[in-house]
């Protein structure tokens, strides 16, 4: 009697237990529900309120899509024969958007791996500056390279030297990031048998952390560079050189030199793609090969 008493208490516990899950799971779909239904209200309202604080309404507009596409493309078919000498005409300008991107990312990869080291707990010199380090790199990453870039062609005037600073300036923050996170992965074990032969904190940080993330560092400034060539391109728009300033003026020109307009394009995406094949073939050399070594 005791035994079944016992069964029918179990199956009954079990019963509310099953019953209580179910009611918990339907009030998680009802919020999930409700919070979707308030998302793409929201979302719906928003375009309908920029939409009509256009210039011109955006379904108004959307027949004309593809009408500066046909018009370059149409331009650059009837000029075909002249395009080797536009790929020719503007390519000192697409090497002067990548020196861009280059510079760049080499002073943000070494003012990132000095930030990261500091702003990592283990590692950092002084440990109570680490929150200091840190909010620096995200007011660095929170700031857009095009408002930094306006700021100092206002101040330099026009050129690749604004583009270089405000994408490092940028960069730093960006890689200070990513290095810190991968600091926090190092053994310290490297370290702790440096501190007790004396060596210096500079010390300690080349010869006992950088040798293990290295390879990492390496993988996230390829991939930064192929950010940083985008991100050059983009600045060269609002007067800061490079290809994307020679884009900006033949787009302006309009009819006439849609296909010079077609040769940049042509000549940014070939680079574009080239570098991001080139870039994650080498990152996943570094990443693959490290983890082969590891297990090996």
């Amino acid at each position: 009697m005791a035994d079944q008493t016992a069964s029918g208490a179990g199956v009954s516990s079990s019963a509310q237990i099953r019953e209580s899950y179910m009611a918990q799971t339907r009030r998680k779909r009802l919020y999930g529900g409700m919070i979707l239904a308030v998302f793409v209200a929201l979302m719906a309202s928003g375009f309908i309120t920029a939409d009509a604080r256009n210039a011109g309404g955006f379904w108004d507009g959307l027949h004309q899509l593809g009408a500066f596409p046909a018009a370059v493309m149409s331009e650059a078919a009837e000029k075909i024969t002249d395009l080797p000498a536009n790929l020719v005409k503007y390519f000192p300008a697409l090497v002067e958007t990548i020196n861009i991107a280059a510079v760049s990312t080499l002073i943000g990869a070494a003012g990132g791996i000095l930030l990261s080291m500091l702003a990592t707990r283990g590692l950092a010199r002084w440990p109570r500056l680490i929150p200091l380090w840190r909010r620096i790199m995200d007011v660095m990453r929170a700031v857009p390279e095009i408002v930094i870039a306006l700021v100092l062609i206002f101040v330099l005037g026009g050129g690749p030297v604004p583009a270089m600073i405000a994408i490092a300036f940028h960069t730093v923050g960006a890689l200070g990031k990513l290095f810190s996170e991968v600091n926090e992965n190092a053994s310290l074990k490297p370290v702790e048998g440096l501190t007790s032969v004396g060596a210096s904190w500079t010390q300690r940080m080349v010869l006992g952390v950088m040798p293990q993330v290295a390879p990492n560092y390496l993988s996230y400034a390829l991939l930064r560079f192929e950010i940083n060539i985008r991100a050059s391109a983009i600045l060269g728009f609002v007067g800061a050189g490079g290809i994307g300033y020679e884009l900006k003026n033949a787009m302006a020109w309009g009819i006439g030199r849609y296909d010079e307009a077609a040769a940049i394009f042509l000549l940014l995406f070939v680079t574009i793609v080239a570098v991001d094949q080139i870039g994650s073939h080498f990152r996943d050399r570094l990443t693959h090969g490290r983890k082969e070594e590891v297990l090996a």
